[in-house]
């Protein structure tokens, strides 16, 4: 009888997934990571879903590769790496190889988690299920969530209750705030003109939706622009400016996203049965 491989799946590949991942992959965790066929990771230098794109991309290095099954799914998981797949409906759960730990929903909705194909909450299909964020209520539609707001409680794991609505305020960075996040100005497809890692002037066009200009708000670093070629709609966030300096700051995964992979790592640790499966 082959020994079934114990994974954790993440549900979404975006900046704060990949923080979560990278946090349980040096732990020793095997970690499997689902995502859209179009992925939506603005920051996606630092975001393993950026693997559906370009096959591979190393983050911190931390190495995630495209899997177009489960069977290739395995082979990356013994070579130390991770996989990610486009599954939005979670099919690999149900791969004989593997034993599904726990799953982690890190799509970052800020809305309750839709039911599984079956018609079922998703949490009746996992040992334990970890929500991040607005839309989740501990004990109703997952077991645990993880507070995603800056302040005091950024990394909490809550098992009963709610987290901190969301405010639909982009954290401050540097002072700046609202502004520094870019948003498209019609409906259409995103032509861009600017490399994330750029820095940009007050006024630098970076990016344009049926011939509107993006225009960067004030100087600073391009931290994060979504793939040319996506057709987006207007208001949505498109990509991000950081009024600090540092380039650096466009290829390292923030302190955010780190504080909340640690709640999500404490979550997993604290039920004895999850925790004695996990590296076994």
């Amino acid at each position: 009888m082959v020994k079934k491989i114990p994974v954790v799946i993440l549900r979404g590949g975006g900046d704060l997934a990949s923080g979560v991942a990278a946090r349980l992959h040096r732990a020793g965790i095997k970690i499997i990571i689902t995502e859209l066929a179009q992925p939506l990771a603005v920051r996606r230098l630092v975001s393993f879903g950026e693997a559906i794109y370009r096959s591979e991309i190393s983050v911190e290095g931390i190495t995630a590769r495209r899997a177009p099954d489960s069977q290739a799914a395995t082979q990356i998981l013994t070579n130390h790496q991770i996989p990610v797949l486009v599954d939005p409906e979670l099919q690999i759960r149900n791969a004989p190889q593997l034993m599904v730990c726990a799953m982690i929903d890190a799509r970052m909705t800020k809305r309750p988690p839709e039911r599984s194909p079956a018609g079922t909450p998703w949490m009746q299909h996992f040992p334990l299920m970890i929500g991040l964020g607005p839309g989740f209520v501990a004990g109703e539609n997952c077991h645990a969530v993880i507070e995603t707001n800056r302040g005091h409680f950024l990394g909490r794991a809550i098992w009963r209750g709610v987290p901190q609505a969301d405010t639909g305020i982009p954290g401050a960075v540097a002072s700046q705030q609202a502004e520094r996040v870019l948003r498209a100005p019609a409906d259409g497809i995103l032509r861009n003109c600017v490399e994330i890692g750029a820095r940009v002037t007050a006024g630098h066009v970076i990016a344009s939706v049926s011939e509107q200009s993006i225009i960067a708000p004030f100087a600073g670093i391009l931290r994060g622009l979504l793939h040319e070629g996506l057709y987006v709609h207007k208001g949505m966030k498109v990509g991000d400016v950081d009024p600090r300096d540092d380039p650096q700051n466009a290829y390292t995964i923030s302190e955010k996203a780190l504080a909340i992979g640690g709640g999500v790592l404490e979550a997993l640790l604290t039920l004895p049965a999850i925790r004695a499966t996990l590296w076994n």
